[in-house]
């Protein structure tokens, strides 16, 4: 219970109360934290299936509301990492130009990519996944992944990212601040049953996205009109033959219970990359590495959900 009510106190804007902060906490609390990311994406995500509001807005809504919810941490240790990174000095002083308080140009421009990244990305897979128009009828594309099931399981990768960031054996860059308190507080065991358990969540998750897709016209009433014009759009004229939008992925048309699962296999190795270069030129993790992390699990698991949905 201390290491959940760590957890969300650490990783969200939730009010709740810690009585113990130790190592032990903070290592139960990091293999909880793909659990909390359930937890931010559930409201992060309402946005998204909003009728009447079109895939772009919503995309961006969707991400605020989840940098509102993390207060930004995440967002600015992004940007802290790059620029300590991108400054090209020695470990130390990189970790002091990451201690400042002010932004650089390698921070201002990691956040708009990032955040370009994530808006496009969950915009095109709310695009593709509401009905597009046809002589009159809505058709939904096929292969077309419902973006609320994108955000959940991009929002858990990010989390995972920091079970394995505060494994045993990877060391903290400094003797002080977050990383020094959870670094090396997760068993590698342990990591990987949260990543089995994680896989398995999506897989299922995926599922209930075939069964019921979440998007902003599944809550409007269907229309008699359009649903005729839907079922005779669906054949050309004299042919007979289904119309087909083509996969919409290079591989084919795969399912979501495979897109999630992958997806945030994807996220979790980009993450492992940029985890390597931190600790190669830092020497370990620091809260702001964790935050970079999460940012960029995020984002590659929502590019690969709408490369491959």
């Amino acid at each position: 219970m201390h290491g959940a009510r760590l957890a969300i106190g650490t990783l969200t804007v939730f009010r709740v109360q810690v009585d113990r902060v130790d190592r032990r906490a903070a290592g139960q609390a990091m293999l909880l934290a793909p659990a909390v990311g359930v937890l931010l994406a559930a409201p992060a995500s309402l946005p998204l299936v909003v009728p009447g509001l079109q895939p772009l807005p919503a995309a961006v809504l969707a991400v605020g509301v989840l940098a509102v919810l993390t207060r930004g941490l995440h967002l600015d240790g992004l940007a802290d990492l790059a620029d300590g990174l991108g400054s090209g000095k020695p470990a130390d002083r990189a970790l002091d130009i990451m201690r400042k308080s002010d932004i650089g140009p390698f921070g201002v421009m990691a956040l708009v990519l990032t955040l370009l990244i994530q808006v496009s990305a969950l915009s095109a897979l709310a695009a593709a996944a509401d009905p597009v128009s046809w002589h009159g009828g809505p058709i939904r594309l096929p292969g077309a992944l419902s973006a609320p099931y994108a955000l959940v399981t991009a929002c858990v990768a990010g989390r995972l990212a920091l079970t394995w960031a505060c494994r045993a054996g990877v060391p903290a860059a400094r003797p002080e601040g977050l990383g020094a308190m959870v670094a090396g507080t997760v068993r590698p065991a342990a990591a990987w049953l949260a990543t089995l358990a994680a896989l398995v969540g999506t897989f299922v998750l995926g599922l209930a996205a075939t069964a019921f897709a979440l998007r902003p016209s599944a809550l409007r009433p269907p229309d008699s009109a359009d649903s005729a014009n839907s079922a005779s759009a669906q054949y050309f004229l004299g042919g007979g033959h289904l119309l087909d939008a083509g996969p919409a992925s290079p591989l084919g048309e795969l399912p979501p219970a495979l897109v999630l699962p992958l997806s945030l296999l994807a996220g979790l190795g980009a993450a492992a990359l940029l985890l390597a270069r931190a600790r190669r030129r830092l020497g370990g993790i620091t809260g702001d590495v964790l935050g970079a992390l999460v940012e960029t699990a995020t984002a590659a698991t929502l590019v690969t959900c709408a490369f491959l949905a």
